[in-house]
């Protein structure tokens, strides 16, 4: 199991899910606000809300996933605005729920997260397309042999559209694989990291161009295709 950090100014809220991530094996260390989070020891997985009493949620969000780079992030919200939800994930965070929040969703997305962590076999393939080169087994991607630093996730985003370069590959089939099977909610997410993985693609180009692209299928999903 994962020690796993909660982040939630809501006594009632927090006593609930501190009470089901141990109920389920975990170990929990909950804090009521920003800086209490931010003086927290590393931990696998962070569950955290935006709405804290001291400082602004995305800020806190920025600095742990400076502070924890490996940690899955996993933000809370009440807010509605589909824009703040899309700047917690471009401030770091891997995933979203909304408030109220519904325990067997939250469990399940926490045993996705952390099932994706686990490391790949050491047969897993290299997969070369063009001047970009996934090295599956050391999770590790470089474009014409300068290393592109992504995320956890972006890197399973990446390597799964690399591993059928110029092949479509739907939204439900990404979610399904990259994220779990039986995922509830937006997709908003998915989009939000292939947006990252193509601007650390690009910024690894450099003016040289060499990026490959991948394209966006409207109403089905993405296609990875050589430079």
């Amino acid at each position: 199991m994962a020690k796993v950090l909660v982040v939630e100014d809501d006594a009632a809220i927090g006593t609930v899910l501190e009470s089901a991530l141990r109920t389920h094996g975990h170990e929990v260390h909950w804090c009521r606000d920003g800086r209490g989070a931010l003086r927290a020891g590393p931990v696998e997985l962070v569950l955290l809300d935006l709405g804290l009493p001291d400082l602004d949620g995305i800020e806190v969000c920025r600095r742990l996933r400076a502070a924890m780079p490996s940690a899955v992030l996993v933000i809370l919200t009440a807010r509605a605005d589909e824009m703040d939800v899309v700047v917690g994930l471009e401030s770091g965070a891997d995933d979203y729920l909304t408030k109220p929040i519904r325990l067997t969703e939250l469990l399940a997305r926490v045993r996705a997260h952390l099932r994706r962590g686990a490391p790949a076999p050491p047969s897993a393939p290299v997969l070369t397309i063009g001047a970009l080169v996934v090295d599956v087994a050391g999770r590790r991607v470089a474009l014409g042999g300068r290393e592109v630093p992504l995320r956890a996730r972006e890197f399973d985003l990446l390597a799964r559209l690399a591993g059928q370069p110029g092949v479509a590959v739907s939204r439900d089939t990404l979610m399904a694989e990259v994220w779990d099977a039986h995922w509830h909610g937006s997709t908003k997410t998915l989009d939000v990291h292939i947006a990252a993985v193509r601007r650390k693609l690009a910024a690894a180009a450099g003016t040289s161009g060499d990026v490959p692209r991948i394209a966006t299928l409207r109403g089905h999903g993405y296609r990875l295709e050589e430079a």
